[in-house]
């Protein structure tokens, strides 16, 4: 069930498992299985890829971080199919995830030996880069004719609890978003505020800017520890960030 109509939706290289993701959804949609329920499961794949990486098991630990991404798009796909979008599931996904990037990141530093400083220099490139991304794709979803009920261009006040969910679980997390997030938010919209402003985004730059999802960048995480090039992975994203002004620069050229 795409987000995005027929007309609208582009190549997503970051969503790569949602072929998988769907078959998964179908196997629990006629079950006692939740979209929570899902959502601890890519926690657990996440955090199992870490204890992987102390261990020195590097490739399992790739396959692990797959894992994980393809559970994060089944989470979703699971909530459309048993009509049941919530509040509490959208941001429990988002604090999962920074919590794990995290996680993952602080175990391959202190595996590796590097200084801190280059592991929290990684860790806010990637929020940054996936930042940008999520901004850019909740415009295009806010702005496409099917509509996007649960995910917003500007968190700024607490949602009201669709059926289903408790108001004080949505508050809980929603506040909890908003510590772990506001900062990254408040710099991607500093650097490009006018951008709900455009038309639309055409497929191809989404296509590209795909290159900063979650989902690729776990892959190219996977990819690093496969090869025996965990030494690599936290001064790559540093530098991969790079691409965030060019992107932007592209939009406010191109695309106003």
């Amino acid at each position: 069930m795409s987000k995005l109509s027929a007309e609208e939706k582009f190549i997503d290289l970051s969503d790569y498992g949602r072929p998988i993701a769907i078959k998964i959804a179908q196997t629990f949609s006629n079950t006692s299985i939740t979209p929570v329920h899902v959502t601890l499961m890519f926690g657990i794949s996440g955090l199992t890829a870490s204890w992987l990486i102390i261990k020195g098991y590097y490739a399992p630990a790739g396959l692990f971080l797959i894992l994980k991404s393809i559970l994060d798009a089944a989470d979703g796909e699971l909530a459309r199919m048993k009509r049941t979008p919530s509040y509490t599931g959208r941001y429990l996904d988002s604090v999962f995830d920074i919590i794990l990037n995290f996680i993952i990141l602080f175990t391959i530093q202190q595996v590796t030996g590097q200084p801190l400083w280059l592991m929290l220099f990684a860790f806010a490139s990637i929020q940054l880069q996936g930042t940008l991304y999520n901004y850019y794709y909740v415009i295009l979803r806010q702005k496409s004719a099917h509509g996007d009920k649960t995910s917003r261009i500007f968190e700024t006040d607490t949602p009201k609890a669709l059926p289903g969910e408790k108001q004080w679980s949505v508050n809980l997390l929603f506040n909890t978003y908003l510590l772990f997030y506001t900062l990254f938010d408040r710099i991607i919209y500093f650097l490009d505020r006018n951008a709900s402003e455009s038309d639309t985004f055409p497929k191809w730059f989404m296509t590209l800017l795909s290159l900063y999802g979650l989902g690729f960048q776990l892959m190219i995480i996977a990819i690093f520890l496969s090869v025996g090039l965990i030494g690599w992975i936290l001064p790559f994203f540093i530098w991969y960030s790079v691409g965030i002004l060019i992107f932007i620069g592209i939009r406010k050229a191109l695309l106003n």
